[in-house]
């Protein structure tokens, strides 16, 4: 289990381990917003598990950079699809290839499967006659910072929300 752990204004910050949540809501340094099913139980007290919580003291964030370019986080913003064929897309593609002049960047990447991938090859897709059913970007926005731990608690919509509190 997980637990959405929110800035004292309301910032969603990242994703801690429950266990850490308990921590921090013990040592006075954050409440529990959202309550997870099931209870965290010791000899001497009793504590609902904590789905979202908040610090009691505002954090500075400094300023984020873009997401990390990696496999694990370019499969996610493609939902796991073939940029080229409706096949399952595990691998890194680059559009321009890196041997044409093509940078290692979000506009530049798509997942690809293994077959289009290799049928791809160092060519351009207009060589191909291939055209890209979307044009890649950057990932923005707060639900990034889930990626890599599965499915997410339904009751973090609220704070991941891009209309989400200010």
């Amino acid at each position: 289990m997980h637990t959405l752990l929110l800035n004292a204004s309301y910032e969603p910050l990242c994703v801690i381990t429950v266990r850490r949540a308990v921590v921090l809501v013990l040592a006075d340094k954050a409440d529990i917003v959202a309550e997870a099913d099931g209870w965290i139980r010791s000899a001497r007290t009793s504590l609902a598990a904590p789905s979202v919580i908040r610090l009691r003291g505002y954090v500075r964030v400094p300023y984020r950079a873009t997401l990390p370019l990696n496999r694990r986080n370019l499969v996610a913003r493609d939902r796991g699809r073939c940029a080229y064929c409706p096949g399952r897309g595990d691998t890194v593609d680059h559009v321009v290839p890196r041997s044409r002049g093509g940078q290692h960047v979000w506009t530049n990447v798509v997942a690809a499967c293994q077959p289009c991938n290799g049928r791809k090859g160092d060519r351009l897709l207009a060589e191909l006659g291939w055209t890209l059913p979307f044009t890649p970007v950057a990932p923005r926005g707060w639900s990034w910072l889930v990626v890599g731990i599965g499915t997410t608690d339904p009751a973090w919509a609220e704070w991941l929300a891009p209309t989400a509190r200010a």
